[in-house]
């Protein structure tokens, strides 16, 4: 991972940061219901840097997206629509500020007291953001003495206030995006070995990529979901009725073909949990070998003995990525893999032998529900950002802060 700056640094390169305006890229993009923000687990990650920031004397403006509006102004997807909760999280009042640059933002920063919060509106309202157009990005870094990436989740677009701005102030890593930075190079970057990967979901043809890159740098890689029946059946499985991208098993043959010439162990199930239909609990549940399901049957998890064997190759890693739960685990029973394994890796990261990293939608929303999101040693909220790091590509809002 290239060297990038963090708060850290601002002391040394631009001194007292009384009166100086920053301006703090972070993630508002929050899941909303009837108007109100649902879970503001973004904004509680980017407080610290944007009170360290104010409590140093520095006006702080925000800059987020929200939705996709498309270039075009959408009084439903204002950033203002989040505006309570981010006061609510940070415990101070916080002026909204309808543009992102020009004479109403000019004024704002001269109402706005040293220590100040503001929020600028939606980037995407403009075309220029998403085009990261250099000519819009001047417009709002004429604004600013410095500015603050600590969006990680939006890391991955080379917009104008992930990327284009950071090539035209000062730029640094705020708190969240160097854990983030530092935990994910913990991972993948420089990890201790022996390195197992956890990669479950429904289709291979999402995690392709991922899945190409990660068995050329792990030692053990760990196949859940319906993603593992796609594999299966490239080995000769009849998996029945089960999710199964038919189409793409010379693909898994390539990928388990990889494996082997670079050292990688892939781990499909040998037992599994089948139904015949998709339900809580159903009456046609039971526990199987692989090559024992039935026509009629479709695999929905995997089953007790390749868990028991899983959990102990855990015990042989020193390093853990997660992404995507083992088996169809919003239905009971079909979570009993995922929250088995989930357990294992997280009493061994707890005893001090394992880091484990985990990030993606289902990934955080799967290790809740297991009860151990906290124990993990990083949890990722980011989604698409966190599967490019995965597939091992360059994040251009990532590289724009190398220093």
């Amino acid at each position: 991972m290239n060297q990038f700056k963090t708060l850290d640094d601002l002391a040394n390169d631009l001194g007292d940061l009384a009166g100086k305006v920053a301006l703090v890229r972070v993630d508002l993009n929050l899941p909303m219901n009837g108007g109100s923000v649902t879970d503001a687990t973004r904004v509680r990650a980017s407080a610290p840097t944007i009170l360290e920031l104010a409590d140093a004397g520095a006006k702080v403006l925000l800059l987020a997206h929200f939705g996709r509006p498309n270039g075009q102004r959408n009084s439903t997807m204002s950033v203002s629509m989040t505006l309570d909760a981010v006061e609510d999280v940070l415990g101070r009042e916080v002026m909204f500020i309808p543009e992102v640059s020009g004479p109403v933002v000019e004024q704002s920063i001269g109402i706005l007291r040293n220590g100040d919060i503001g929020m600028l509106e939606n980037t995407r309202f403009w075309a220029g953001e998403e085009a990261n157009d250099e000519e819009f990005a001047r417009g709002i870094a004429a604004h600013g003495d410095f500015y603050v990436n600590d969006a990680f989740s939006a890391a991955h677009r080379a917009h104008a206030s992930t990327e284009g701005l950071a090539h035209m102030l000062p730029a640094y890593a705020g708190r969240a995006m160097e854990k983030e930075l530092k935990a994910l190079d913990t991972a993948l970057g420089s990890p201790e070995k022996p390195v197992a990967a956890v990669v479950g979901g429904a289709k291979v043809s999402s995690k392709l990529a991922v899945l190409e890159h990660l068995v050329q740098q792990v030692d053990h890689l760990i196949i859940g979901g319906g993603m593992a029946n796609t594999f299966l059946a490239a080995r000769g499985v009849d998996v029945g009725k089960s999710l199964c991208e038919h189409d793409l098993t010379d693909t898994a043959n390539r990928i388990m073909d990889t494996a082997d010439h670079a050292g990688c162990t892939v781990h499909l199930p040998y037992d599994v949990v089948v139904a015949k239909e998709f339900a809580e609990n159903p009456d046609s549940l039971r526990t199987c070998n692989v090559h024992e399901v039935g026509a009629d049957e479709m695999i929905l998890d995997v089953g007790p003995l390749a868990i028991e064997a899983l959990a102990d190759v855990l015990k042989t890693c020193r390093t853990l990525v997660w992404n995507g739960p083992m088996g169809a685990f919003e239905t009971v029973p079909f979570d009993a893999a995922t929250v088995a394994l989930a357990r294992t890796a997280a009493a061994l990261t707890v005893e001090g032998s394992l880091v484990s990293v985990a990030g993606g939608g289902d990934t955080v929303a799967a290790l809740n529900h297991a009860g151990v999101a906290d124990d993990f040693s990083y949890v990722s909220t980011a989604g698409g950002a966190f599967l490019e790091w995965m597939e091992g590509k360059e994040l251009p809002g990532v590289a724009a802060l190398s220093a």
